[in-house]
């Protein structure tokens, strides 16, 4: 799979912004995944995309599995509120409305964790952190549909799975109608399921 950048990283002779180092090298740990699997993933490596020393990695973030988590985190973040699933109105018409435009502002976000998920399968220690970053996922979209009456466990697993593979499709295959058409069939199967 190949991942396209959104914009430049920094080269060797930039510098990056007093006080957005940590960011700077989140960032950069995330398009290295992305474009290299996590095999690729090495201090010099994420310095290197970052345009920062080797040295500002292991400062900033002790060892390499602490770089992985918090950069887990950070897409996690990016992700609940660009798809839109924290809306307070109630009513499904926005529901899911940015996975489109979250894919393809950032498509290493998504392909890093794809990679990670991947990467659990052969090394089990990864494991409990991909669940983590599921059940934010879970959990957001299950409050989404409670806020709208549906508080169904099994329901919540279900839209959650259909919206993972819509994000992991579009990043995979950038097909952006048919993510849009799914996502306005999810709306109305959701909608008539609360009306049920």
């Amino acid at each position: 799979m190949n991942a396209r950048r959104v914009e430049p990283a920094p080269g060797p002779t930039s510098r990056v912004a007093y006080g957005s180092g940590r960011r700077a090298l989140l960032e950069a740990a995330i398009r290295v995944v992305a474009a290299q699997g996590l095999r690729g993933l090495t201090y010099r490596a994420v310095a290197a995309e970052a345009g920062v020393t080797h040295g500002s990695v292991r400062y900033h973030f002790g060892d390499r599995d602490t770089l992985i988590e918090e950069a887990l985190t950070f897409c996690v973040e990016r992700g609940i509120e660009g798809v839109e699933l924290t809306l307070d109105e109630s009513g499904f018409d926005d529901f899911a409305a940015g996975i489109v435009a979250m894919v393809a502002a950032a498509p290493e976000a998504q392909a890093f964790q794809y990679e990670l998920a991947l990467e659990s399968r052969r090394r089990p220690e990864l494991r409990p952190v991909m669940e983590r970053v599921n059940d934010s996922y879970r959990v957001a979209v299950h409050q989404a549909l409670v806020r709208n009456g549906l508080d169904d466990p099994a329901l919540a697993e279900l839209v959650f799975i259909a919206i993972d593979g819509l994000v992991f499709h579009q990043t995979a295959f950038g097909n952006t109608g048919r993510t849009e058409r799914a996502v306005k069939v999810l709306r109305k199967l959701l909608t008539a399921y609360a009306a049920t």
